[in-house]
């Protein structure tokens, strides 16, 4: 599987979208169980949305993740120079030179390997991000190997905690975080997600506190050429004293950023898992 993805990585780069088409449709109409869980997010966070956009977007999802796996064939194989030029790396990069302490805040779009890969290989610092090992060996191998791919990357366990992470910071190696999914509800604050209470780490602002680190965030678009990746200006006065306030800036931050390309978000992921109270999860 791992060596057809490399071949199919060959392809001109419409062809292999239009082969993610046909493999976005196929899980769409053959996973009904994710399915469900992409349309009940929508149904939650977009509650105005006819029925029939909540199809056609949720279809749309299935694509984009199909797509964005097969782009990890070129983006992990191909000749650097084509992998940079179809990664477009653009707006306030001013924010990621010299070696101020940095925690780009990059939310789960389809596109997050990509930005991770244009950054790595165009940005002349050393990026650091936390890595969780994937279940099958052969493809954890690969993922790693690939995200290693350029500019020394340092990949640190999400097992080691945080001391390791913190230290990468403030050596100047910008933290690449995802934090915006359901993980550990110990450690989650609940705080609204497009008005549905949502678990939600804090890790954001205390890793930015924790190395006296600025907040950049990263939001990554695929297109029919690849992928533009757009750096953000630096938050003003993040983080703050009051986590929680932080982390519901985070999640109302993130909502902008979605409204302005729905189907690119992975809603494929059950967000609304874990509940406060004893809700019932609506999954």
């Amino acid at each position: 599987m791992l060596k057809l993805l490399v071949l199919l990585g060959a392809l001109p780069l419409p062809l292999l979208r239009g082969l993610g088409w046909v493999l976005g449709a196929m899980l769409y109409v053959l996973v009904p169980s994710r399915r469900h869980v992409v349309q009940t997010n929508l149904a939650l966070c977009f509650p105005a949305w006819s029925s029939a956009e909540r199809r056609r977007q949720c279809l749309l999802t299935f694509v984009h993740f199909a797509q964005s796996w097969l782009d990890r064939g070129w983006l992990w194989h191909a000749p650097p120079s084509l992998v940079q030029a179809r990664l477009q790396l653009n707006g306030a990069l001013e924010a990621l030179a010299g070696d101020t302490p940095t925690v780009l805040f990059a939310p789960h779009f389809m596109g997050l390997d990509a930005a991770w890969t244009a950054l790595t290989q165009q940005v002349p610092r050393r990026f650091s991000t936390i890595y969780s090992p994937q279940l099958n060996p052969a493809v954890d191998a690969w993922v790693l190997a690939g995200r290693q791919r350029f500019g020394q990357a340092e990949m640190v366990a999400r097992l080691d905690g945080a001391k390791p992470i913190v230290a990468a910071v403030r050596r100047g190696e910008p933290l690449y975080l995802l934090p915006d999914m359901n993980f550990d509800p110990s450690e989650s604050l609940f705080v609204p997600f497009y008005g549905v209470s949502a678990a939600t780490v804090p890790s954001l602002s205390r890793f930015a506190k924790l190395g006296r680190a600025q907040v950049v965030p990263v939001v990554t678009r695929m297109t029919p050429k690849g992928y533009a990746i757009q750096v953000l200006p630096p938050w003003d006065n993040f983080p703050t004293a009051d986590l929680e306030a932080d982390t519901e800036r985070m999640n109302s931050e993130l909502q902008s950023y979605i409204d302005t390309m729905p189907a690119q978000y992975y809603w494929v992921h059950k967000r609304f898992k874990d509940r406060p109270n004893g809700e019932a999860p609506p999954y």
